[in-house]
């Protein structure tokens, strides 16, 4: 009887993958666990005044948020469904590899070497690698004032590794998990200039006007996309349809012009969306 049931079992077993494979369904796409459980775990930065914050009560604010909050609810999940999880850049390909949230929205630029670890949608937003440093120190005034500075950034993000490329040991650089740590050291005096990308500095810019400024000449190209775990074609083609649809329903612009045109960045045109 025992060997009968276990015939059955993998009979049962077999119809199913049969089934999965009949239909091209992909049981792991992010499109299957938000018709599942009606809930997505989302990766997000807590500290990206602009972007993605989160504020004294609990509720995240910003560009970033907003997107991820459109995407999901096209996907069928209602905000208050939604799992926030703070993730570092140094986290992110992990934390989707690992399963631990099921998309990333976070100033998450896409790169050919990352492209090997997640399937990116997108992109959404365009910006550029750029400078913070305090309102005094008037003889930084883009990236070729740089040398023997010390230049603080994230552990693990592409301004990180810009900086690396470009300046070698002429700048001594410092890196912590988080951007909002860096421009601490800053008002410190303990570095002389933070890098990253200008849409996220522009936000600390709005916030202490009087004690730091953009030097104001970027010199890279970041295309932000929305992480999915390698290989979600499904996924990356239903979050594309969401991106493309927030773009032309007006959203995607009242977002910024909320969020990031206070701080100073032009709202340009949107970045055409690849793929599916």
């Amino acid at each position: 009887m025992r060997r009968l049931s276990c015939l059955v079992n993998a009979a049962v077993a077999g119809l199913l993958l049969a089934a999965c494979s009949a239909t091209g369904a992909e049981p792991d796409s992010i499109v299957a666990r938000a018709s599942d459980t009606e809930s997505l775990t989302i990766g997000i930065r807590f500290d990206q005044p602009g972007l993605a914050e989160r504020t004294v009560d609990g509720r995240f604010v910003g560009f970033d948020a907003d997107v991820a909050r459109f995407v999901a609810g096209e996907l069928g999940v209602a905000e208050e469904n939604i799992v926030w999880k703070e993730t570092i850049p140094a986290e992110r390909e992990e934390a989707l590899v690992s399963g631990s949230v099921d998309m990333v929205v976070a100033s998450y630029s896409i790169t050919e070497e990352r492209t090997r670890e997640v399937t990116f949608a997108g992109p959404y937003f365009e910006t550029g690698q750029d400078l913070l440093v305090r309102r005094t120190s008037g003889d930084i005034t883009d990236s070729d004032s740089l040398a023997g500075r010390t230049v603080c950034t994230s552990t693990g993000s592409t301004s990180a590794s810009n900086v690396k490329r470009r300046f070698g040991t002429s700048v001594t650089l410092v890196e912590y998990p988080r951007i909002s740590e860096c421009v601490t050291a800053l008002l410190a005096g303990r570095v002389d200039a933070v890098t990253t990308d200008g849409a996220i500095l522009a936000g600390y810019v709005a916030q202490n006007p009087e004690l730091v400024r953009l030097a104001g000449r970027q010199w890279s190209t970041e295309r932000y996309g929305i992480g999915l775990r390698q290989g979600d074609t499904e996924g990356r083609a239903a979050v594309n349809a969401a991106l493309r649809k927030m773009i032309d329903s007006g959203s995607w612009r009242a977002s910024l012009e909320r969020h990031l045109a206070p701080s100073g960045i032009e709202v340009s045109q949107p970045p055409k969306v690849e793929g599916p």
